[in-house]
């Protein structure tokens, strides 16, 4: 009898949580939340402030307690004093990582690695995040790209089995931000499950397997960048403003468009075909005697699922 080939399993989840919930006075910050991330997946949480990343990482992270909801970490829960155990399989930089100044980089990680039971390599994981040449130099005296990579070798000096990253390259000049690419890809190929929480679009598309996007507290879409992407039925961004009175379902209704929407006093389309919807868009707008203020055209991209989903930017507060 021939046997049928089966497809390969899916990794074992490295982390999950089911009808997650956290309120502050005023404010449902995380609202019923499912996530699952697998094991050796970079996984990436988008959405704008107040979305509720940095809340369910720091849940997630055991930092701070669930109102309602489960959450397992590494087939692990979170007890009430916490789970020195689990903690020693994580590393976690955060949004801003509050080191003593006048530490130089060698004594920084070497106090993270002695939070660990088995240590770490201080010396490996300096040269790891190429902060060799600073070994000596204070915390105070390094640039915001060296803090963050210092951040990173404090995460990665306990060798993590999951490393949660919340907005690591928040403020780096695009040189510095593509150093830290670099270092968090060169983590995920050594096999590290990774969380990451950004504002960057290009950031989430070239390190995320896949993404969650966030609003109010939970999920409004899931996939890999370039799925979440081809649901938009979309190839490319039409902006444009005209100072004539235009419907949303007219233009979604020409050719080559999949959407319309307006936003801000100018509208937005979504188009499958350039080559019909440009032409087909410039004829409606002769037709009603309008004049083009102003036209603009992009690659479809997370930002526009993002968008399109919620009507806001993702830098949005």
């Amino acid at each position: 009898m021939t046997e049928v080939a089966q497809p390969p399993a899916e990794p074992p989840a490295a982390l999950r949580c089911r009808r997650l919930v956290k309120r502050y006075p005023g404010v449902l910050a995380v609202d019923r939340l499912d996530l699952e991330v697998r094991a050796g997946e970079s996984f990436g949480l988008l959405g704008p402030n107040g979305a509720g990343k940095t809340t369910t990482m720091e849940i997630l992270e055991g930092l701070t307690p669930a109102d309602a909801g489960e959450v397992e970490v590494l087939g692990r829960h979170w007890g009430r004093g916490g789970d020195p155990a689990l903690r020693a399989r994580l590393g976690v930089q955060l949004q801003t990582a509050q080191l003593p100044e006048k530490l130089t980089v060698f004594e920084a990680v070497r106090l993270f690695a002695s939070f660990y039971p088995a240590g770490g390599d201080v010396e490996a994981v300096i040269r790891t995040v190429e902060l060799a040449e600073k070994r000596a130099a204070r915390v105070g005296k390094l640039s915001g790209g060296q803090r963050q990579r210092l951040a990173l070798a404090c995460a990665l000096v306990g060798d993590p089995e999951l490393l949660f990253l919340d907005e690591p390259t928040t403020g780096l000049d695009p040189q510095a931000r593509l150093k830290f690419w670099e270092l968090i890809e060169a983590c995920h190929v050594r096999g590290k499950t990774i969380l990451l929480t950004t504002h960057y679009m290009e950031e989430a598309a070239r390190l995320c397997d896949r993404v969650a996007i966030m609003d109010h507290g939970h999920v409004i879409a899931l996939g890999s960048p370039a799925e979440l992407v081809a649901a938009l039925d979309a190839e490319q961004i039409v902006e444009f403003a005209a100072d004539a009175e235009l419907e949303a379902p007219a233009l979604a209704a020409l050719p080559g468009v999949s959407a319309a929407a307006r936003r801000n006093g100018a509208w937005r389309l979504s188009v499958r075909d350039m080559g019909a919807a440009l032409p087909a868009l410039l004829a409606e707008l002769e037709r009603r005697g309008a004049a083009l203020n102003r036209l603009a055209t992009h690659q479809a991209t997370l930002e526009d699922v993002f968008v399109h989903l919620t009507g806001r930017e993702l830098r949005d507060g």
